[in-house]
């Protein structure tokens, strides 16, 4: 009968009353998935970790070691095992794809509550108008970030910029009016507007200038790049509204 033994690893990682290091918690975590058995060292104190670092010529902790090998940290164990480890500044359409992927969950189960059933026009349009909601939202966590980034490529804010302030709370506003289905003579000029000069001011920098920008429409912190996903966004305001007015 044959018997496997798990390769071996061992973490060196700050477990103090007052602070355990969440990239240490990680390592150990990554390692177990990865079949090892973890020798889990904790520096206890500040002393104790900063004669670890200077004992190894290191500056940060944890450190892992495998097979007597010094991996590195967090990062370093995720390379070491192939995973993808974001470069800083590196972008990426997660926030997107997640604002998206929620919202159309969200309207899917709206309507099944209302209707019965999640397949509805009315689940479509609280698509559209709970996604500018929560766009909204995502701006208005840091007005003064968004706004900055929104200079780099709005028509409009590059004239005015207080227009840069002003826009995140125009699309909420039509976004909640829009799921009220209340005071369209509000809602349809304000989503007509923004979501028209905002669709022209990305085509613009994008598609006419070439510039590689970062786009605002999740924040001013986000490192989503400027192009489709911030077309999409204000032309399916300018859709909403023509709908709703037809509708």
């Amino acid at each position: 009968m044959s018997m496997t033994t798990k390769p071996t690893a061992s973490v060196h990682r700050m477990v103090m009353p007052s602070h355990v290091c969440p990239y240490g918690m990680k390592a150990v975590d990554l390692l177990k998935r990865k079949g090892f058995e973890v020798e889990d060292h904790w520096l206890r104190t500040r002393e104790e970790t900063d004669a670890f670092k200077e004992r190894q010529g290191v500056e940060t902790t944890p450190q892992v070691f495998i097979d007597g090998r010094r991996i590195g940290g967090y990062d370093d164990l995720r390379r070491h095992f192939g995973q993808h480890v974001p470069k800083p500044g590196e972008t990426s359409y997660r926030p997107v794809v997640a604002v998206f992927a929620m919202t159309a969950l969200v309207a899917l189960a709206a309507s099944h509550a209302a209707f019965d059933t999640p397949f509805t026009v009315q689940a479509a349009e609280w698509f559209i108008s709970i996604s500018m909601c929560v766009l909204a939202l995502l701006k208005l966590q840091d007005v003064e970030s968004f706004s900055t980034m929104f200079l780099n490529y709005d028509l409009l804010a590059k004239r005015w910029v207080r227009y840069g302030y002003v826009y995140p709370y125009a699309e909420g506003l039509a976004g909640v009016l829009m799921t009220a289905g209340a005071l369209h003579w509000i809602s349809i000029p304000v989503a007509l507007f923004i979501g028209t000069i905002g669709a022209v001011s990305v085509f613009k920098a994008v598609y006419v200038d070439r510039r590689e920008l970062k786009c605002a429409c999740v924040g001013g912190s986000s490192n989503v790049p400027l192009g489709f996903v911030s077309l999409t966004e204000n032309l399916m305001m300018v859709g909403m509204a023509i709908w709703m007015i037809f509708r």
